[in-house]
């Protein structure tokens, strides 16, 4: 998955950026998120559109874009991912675990909080995010997650597809005695 996120850009910059991420997901593979925005979301094609806790609910944002794509939710607190896995959002974020520049005045969630939604969502699609790159990601295996959300893990790699791809074998490994 690729998300979009362009907090200060205007609608035409958004969709402009849009119309490029659209075209690589789809000669890639891969589902493409637009962050905040389900009247752009919608505009662009996106597979998904994600909100925060601050944004619009999840059913404001399902009455806007019904079926036609998926619904993802940031949560910071176990107590806003179980009201989260009731929300009817289809993928969660779980973080951040480490404090980052991309949300600046967040704290960090830990290492607990990934633990946590690991014993309370194991089936449920959630990822692991905030500050996680290639020296760290095996702690957060380590805590349950199968997800990772990343940007300066990859963005700011001086090998980025390298990164990539240390950050992929570390999801592939379980720790001994992990579930499946």
């Amino acid at each position: 998955m690729v998300q979009l996120r362009a907090k200060g850009a205007s609608d035409d910059e958004v969709l402009a950026a849009a119309a490029r991420f659209r075209s690589l997901c789809d000669e890639h593979g891969a589902l493409f998120w637009l962050n905040d925005r389900p009247d752009l979301a919608l505009e662009a094609g996106a597979d998904g559109v994600h909100v925060g806790q601050d944004d619009i609910s999840v059913d404001e944002v399902r009455e806007q874009v019904g079926d036609r794509m998926l619904i993802g939710l940031s949560t910071h607190s176990p107590a806003q991912l179980d009201a989260a896995l009731h929300s009817g959002a289809d993928q969660l974020s779980v973080g951040p675990v480490w404090e980052t520049p991309t949300k600046p005045g967040r704290p960090a969630a830990g290492l607990e909080y990934v633990r946590h939604a690991a014993a309370t969502a194991p089936g449920f699609p959630w990822f692991a995010i905030g500050g996680i790159d290639t020296s760290n990601v095996a702690e957060v295996v380590e805590a349950g997650a199968s997800r990772i959300v990343v940007v300066r893990a990859i963005r700011d790699a001086a090998d980025p597809r390298a990164a990539a791809a240390e950050l992929r074998r570390a999801l592939d490994r379980r720790p001994v005695g992990a579930a499946q």
